[in-house]
């Protein structure tokens, strides 16, 4: 039964995996958009943490993750002679990488990790049940690439601790480059392997040579990762390794001396200190953080049983304590935490925890795997074909259309710039397209950036050169737009107001962003955002040019 849900649940995070929810900007601005401008001509925009003079990201862990896939793809199309592979492949290639590193190593590693045989295959089962596991973990994170580390971290820990009769050299050196991977990718990685690695100063008082094959590994590859940055970081340099070392980049150092200043978090959101116990581990865990939570207290009624004394729990529970220290607190920080703390739930026979489960699952799946932002990647992809095939409005008399385009996205996740593709290859005729991400600025702000942008006079055929196209990207939430639609009752008709012709629509969308209770109310609330969800691509030109239906 066991082995039949396994596999049933890997199907399921297939399908999340190349589901094209969007759970945070950092997923594709802090992954994808970093190389997808180096390695293709796709456009890309680099955020701050990439372009400061103190850049606080490394690409060393990113280049084997998401580098290396899109440079496979680059060479087989160009032995192929196919140009640049389409930005919708490379997206799910990446996705399909992500879910196979799930599926291999955090699988392995929590086989490995519980001890007890008859246990092993109904924890990997109960985690891979669990929401997180569909969608964090099968996005481009570097929390998904860090809770990979930390489970190797604890498995390369358990071994040298085992390894009675010899040096565990391979260990050590694996878990050197698992120790710098992690630190360069996240600098919270630590404090889940703190405490654990604790029991390691026993062995290596005993074994002394085990000790310097790990500083040894430690200081080749933290060096391999500095020159690594500083040669990204200052190309100018590419040419002498002597230089980089003369004037390295240190990623990892930068993005504490950030973090330690509180000021810098406020930029980003302060939290109380118990958000991560009390809001974000119940966010990610659902029923399972109640069980966990009161299991001493009721085990005897649910037959649920709950072992916290192991080094699984002890890396969750003391990486969440470190991590609380710090007032910027957000749930995908906690993602190695959900397999960690699940490893310790026994076999269930609670039939109230398991409908529990399944429901909690089922929702959050659902909600942050499918709807999430879910229009904002597939709307991007469709912009190319959209621009490239405009309505009559945006063609002159001689039927030639505009070559240039202004998308204008208002009230989601930031779009990824590298899913437009090839903007360069003037063979494909591709029209010129440029985006302003509005983010949610209020109404009548957008307008007038709207109103700046659409040209006033309609297209003719004695215009020289074809206008520049306005689209505009929303959610179908924002009633806002309503009185700019033709086809809604309380648009304005006066011949000088904008128009809003639809172009697409993606129905898979929800901005919880949007979200107003305080304001508006519960129930129309959630029928305006629920009721209303999907997002639109419209064209925006002034209400004269639209023709009027007789």
């Amino acid at each position: 039964m066991w082995r039949r849900t396994y596999l049933i649940l890997l199907l399921v995070r297939i399908y999340f995996a190349l589901s094209p929810s969007y759970l945070h900007p950092d997923e594709q601005f802090q992954g994808p958009e970093v190389f997808a401008g180096r390695i293709y001509s796709y456009p890309s925009q680099l955020t701050w943490e990439f372009t400061s003079d103190r850049p606080i990201r490394s690409v060393f862990p990113l280049w084997p993750v998401y580098g290396l896939p899109m440079s496979v793809l680059k060479w087989f199309y160009h032995e192929s002679d196919q140009g640049s592979p389409p930005p919708e492949l490379v997206f799910h290639v990446l996705r399909a990488g992500m879910f196979i590193l799930s599926f291999v190593l955090e699988d392995w590693a929590l086989y490995e990790l519980v001890r007890t045989p008859r246990y092993r295959v109904p924890t990997v089962v109960l985690v891979a049940s669990s929401y997180v596991t569909w969608t964090y973990q099968t996005h481009t994170f570097s929390n998904s690439i860090e809770t990979l580390l930390v489970l190797w971290g604890l498995v390369l820990i358990q071994r040298i601790v085992e390894d009675k009769e010899n040096l565990a050299v391979l260990s050590c050196v694996v878990l050197s480059l698992v120790a710098v991977i992690g630190v360069f990718n996240r600098i919270t990685f630590p404090a889940f392997l703190l405490v654990p690695g604790l029991q390691l100063l026993p062995y290596f008082v005993q074994r002394p040579l085990a000790l310097v094959t790990l500083i040894a590994f430690g200081g080749f590859f933290t060096l391999l990762a500095i020159i690594t940055d500083t040669l990204f970081y200052r190309p100018s340099l590419s040419s002498s390794v002597l230089d980089a070392l003369r004037h390295p980049v240190i990623t990892p150092l930068n993005n504490f001396r950030y973090n330690a200043d509180t000021n810098n978090l406020a930029t980003h959101g302060l939290h109380p200190h118990h958000q991560h116990f009390l809001a974000n581990l119940p966010q990610l865990l659902g029923p399972a953080f109640v069980a966990l939570a009161l299991a001493p207290f009721i085990r005897s009624r649910t037959g649920i049983a709950v072992d916290l004394r192991n080094k699984r729990a002890v890396a969750a529970l003391t990486g969440t304590m470190i991590l609380s220290i710090f007032p910027h607190q957000e749930a995908r920080f906690l993602i190695p935490c959900v397999p960690l703390l699940l490893s310790c739930l026994r076999p269930l026979r609670s039939r109230v925890f398991l409908v529990a489960w399944i429901v909690f699952n089922v929702t959050m799946g659902f909600l942050m795997g499918i709807h999430h932002q879910g229009g904002v990647i597939p709307a991007q992809l469709a912009i190319p074909s959209i621009v490239s095939s405009p309505p009559s409005p945006l063609t002159d008399s001689s039927g030639t259309a505009t070559q240039n385009a202004t998308v204008f996205w208002w009230k989601t996740y930031p779009p990824p710039r590298w899913l437009l593709g090839n903007q360069d290859n003037q063979s494909l005729q591709q029209p010129s397209i440029t985006t302003i991400d509005l983010m949610g600025i209020p109404g009548p702000d957008l307008v007038r950036e709207l109103d700046k942008s659409v040209p006033r006079n309609c297209p003719s055929s004695s215009s020289s050169s074809s206008p520049t196209a306005v689209y505009l990207v929303a959610p179908n939430s924002a009633t806002y737009l309503d009185q700019f639609n033709p086809s809604s009752p309380t648009s304005d008709k006066s011949p000088s107001s904008l128009s809003l012709l639809h172009q697409w629509s993606y129905p898979k969308h929800l901005n919880l962003d949007d979200l107003d209770f305080a304001e508006d109310g519960i129930l129309p609330t959630l029928r305006r955002v629920v009721g209303r969800r999907g997002l639109n691509v419209w064209l925006v030109t002034r209400s004269s040019c639209v023709p009027q239906s007789k």
